[in-house]
């Protein structure tokens, strides 16, 4: 159903329209989208003629920044819509409303040297400040079509405009799909271009080295930051690797209260003690300490739901009863940090199958599981039981 990638990168690149959905959810709705740089009359004319939707113009924050436009107000915002501004219609736009007024408007958003005075307000353009990190950062429309132009290297920009049906509501998928194969257009999923650039960029960067001793033996320890938003991640490695060898690792991800204050209501503080205490006897690994606190819900939303678990949910449930996916954690990161140590091939310490299919989505290779079982106490009983029944945990 879905076109690939590097398909509608290539459309994006020539001028051609591109229709954008969150996802394969039948219910979903989608946006025309267009480069702005490579816009013309034509294109935009069908924009309006066959979408019907509000014309936007997706603009980094840099850019919006240097244009100074004034925004709406918070509340008016869509959430997941993107941020707009004030319609704008450029100071030599006849009426606004011609398409040829529409099309100058948008070339002008990302013309060097034209700044606000150069604007009307109000206007019949909306451009939307889209986040730096694009769909890593906001998995949002305005997003998707400032990454496709970036990926095709473009300017950094595009059109956008909702789809309606014939009856005036939201168009839904399966009207989507119809519009792309009678016109030809490429249709993507944001959920398919987060994955793309996940698989195909490096956004993290090694920072910092020194040398850590500890109470099960001396490491050099490395800092890295995720360039997207600015997390830390540390990596504990033993030892000279290579990428021939097939290295011990951990991928642990931060627990305050297990790893520093010794929580019983978990074993995250005894498998870390166990997996470096592993990888010293082995004399070679890596301890890839990933900071994505109670399954990347973060630490205020664990401790909120710590106590629905003492009010009788069990650890699934209250991440569920916040708003959470059960398991939110990203192994990406992960997976990046140990390809930029030249890790290729490793024996894995985890009882998690997810943990497994995330790395090996990523391009590693696992080629040995190795359990990590801890003994179970009076407050963690539900908690292990919760993870064998519900998420399929290896005990």
């Amino acid at each position: 159903m879905f076109t690939k990638i590097e398909d509608a990168i290539k459309d994006i690149k020539e001028g051609k329209l591109v229709i954008v959905v969150d996802d394969d959810n039948k219910e979903n709705t989608g946006v025309l989208v267009a480069s702005a740089e490579r816009i013309t009359k034509e294109v935009l004319n069908f924009m309006i003629k066959n979408g019907g939707g509000l014309i936007s113009v997706a603009l980094t924050e840099e850019r919006l920044e240097e244009l100074n436009l004034p925004e709406i107000a918070e509340k008016t915002l869509e959430k997941g819509k993107g941020d707009y501004t004030l319609s704008i219609d450029y100071e030599e736009a006849k009426n606004g409303v011609d398409v040829q007024d529409r099309v100058l408007t948008i070339k002008k958003l990302i013309e060097p040297g034209i700044s606000r005075k150069n604007f009307r307000v109000p206007g019949h353009v909306f451009p939307i400040r889209t986040l730096k990190g694009g769909v890593l950062k906001r998995a949002a429309r305005g997003e998707a079509i400032v990454d496709l132009a970036t990926l095709a290297g473009l300017n950094p920009s595009g059109v956008v405009c909702e789809v309606l049906n014939d009856e005036g509501s939201l168009a839904k998928l399966s009207e989507l799909v119809d519009l792309s194969i009678t016109n030809n257009f490429s249709i993507i999923s944001i959920e398919d271009l987060i994955a793309y650039r996940r698989e195909s960029e490096c956004y993290v960067v090694r920072e910092a080295e020194a040398g850590l001793p500890t109470a099960y033996g001396n490491f050099k320890m490395v800092g890295f930051v995720n360039k997207l938003n600015g997390e830390h991640h540390v990596a504990l490695v033993k030892g000279d690797i290579n990428e021939a060898d097939e290295v011990l690792v951990r991928v642990h991800s931060e627990c305050l209260t297990g790893d520093a204050f010794h929580s019983l209501k978990c074993d995250c503080g005894e498998q870390l003690a166990a997996a470096l205490a592993a990888i010293e006897k082995e004399g070679k690994g890596v301890l890839l300490y990933l900071r994505q606190e109670g399954r990347g819900i973060g630490l205020i939303n664990k401790i909120k739901a710590y106590k629905l678990q003492e009010e009788g949910m069990d650890t699934e449930e209250a991440n569920i009863a916040l708003g959470f996916p059960a398991d939110m954690r990203d192994y990406g990161i992960g997976a990046q940090i140990l390809s930029e140590l030249k890790v290729r091939k490793i024996r894995l310490m985890t009882n998690n199958p997810k943990k497994i299919v995330g790395l090996k989505g990523h391009g590693i290779n696992i080629v040995e599981r190795v359990p990590l079982v801890m003994e179970t106490n009076l407050h963690n009983e539900r908690y292990f039981k919760t993870k064998k029944e519900k998420m399929g945990h290896l005990y």
